[in-house]
């Protein structure tokens, strides 16, 4: 039992540890739509899209690491269900309708994004923090 707590622990290090890079890119995004929203053109336009989409990737990883942790603590009888995404389509509109509308439901769902990493990350933290009790 030891060691599959170990594992756990493990796994949910991982988790974490990719839902903070998360936080911190949508951060970035975050700081270049409030730009955008302010008038920042085409130029702000791109680098948050490159920011959402380096995002993206980021919480690819953190979902693959998750499902990890989430299979690990079945191992523990702990059960664990995340979701964090960013919708394409509001990234598309973005680039292609540039206005302020659409600069607000991109920031919306950025705020959004970034809520539920920071849930995650404390649900993953809690969820440490009893693993480490355990061991």
């Amino acid at each position: 039992m030891r060691q599959e707590v170990w594992e756990a622990a493990q796994a949910g290090e991982r988790a974490l540890h990719s839902l903070y890079e998360v936080e911190n890119k949508l951060e970035s995004a975050g700081s270049w739509g409030m730009l955008d929203m302010l008038g920042g053109g085409f130029v702000s336009s791109m680098i948050k899209r490159s920011k959402l989409g380096d995002a993206q990737a980021l919480m690819n990883d953190a979902q693959q690491n998750l499902k990890a942790f989430e299979r690990e603590l079945k191992d523990i009888t702990i059960d664990l269900e995340l979701d964090v995404d960013i919708d394409d389509f509001l990234s598309f509109a973005d680039v292609f309708m540039d206005n302020f509308f659409a600069d607000y439901l991109v920031q919306r769902k950025i705020d959004k994004a970034k809520k539920q990493t920071q849930d995650a990350i404390r649900l993953v933290e809690s969820l440490l923090d009893a693993l480490r009790r355990a061991q």
